[in-house]
């Protein structure tokens, strides 16, 4: 039930960084849902292994390191995904902060 509700999170928020963000571009509600899940799955599975390997760069700039980490994966999973584009590097940073903004958000009003 936990999985089922971040994927439903994290495909509202790539429609959310498609709606306020210039770069980031959706054909429809399939291509969201399917970058909703591979996004979760990245942050389920390879985001804590790269936390952990990256823990020093991530202390010295205060935790900054993890938004580009996160705009790396956002751009990846438009690289596989038809229907999911980002123009450029800024436009993927923006949407990974509009990315965790939601997140965070979700995760506040739930817990």
């Amino acid at each position: 039930m936990k999985l089922l509700f971040r994927i439903v999170i994290f495909t509202l928020s790539v429609i959310a960084a498609a709606y306020f963000v210039g770069g980031v571009f959706l054909q429809g509600i399939v291509p969201a849902l399917i970058a909703g899940l591979v996004l979760s799955i990245i942050h389920i599975t390879i985001k804590p292994i790269l936390l952990v390997v990256t823990l020093p760069i991530n202390i010295l700039t205060f935790g900054l390191f993890s938004i580009l980490i996160n705009a790396v994966f956002f751009w990846f999973v438009s690289t596989l995904i038809n229907g999911f584009s980002v123009v450029d590097f800024m436009s993927a940073f923006w949407g990974a902060v509009v990315v965790s903004i939601v997140n965070a958000l979700s995760r506040f009003i739930i817990d």
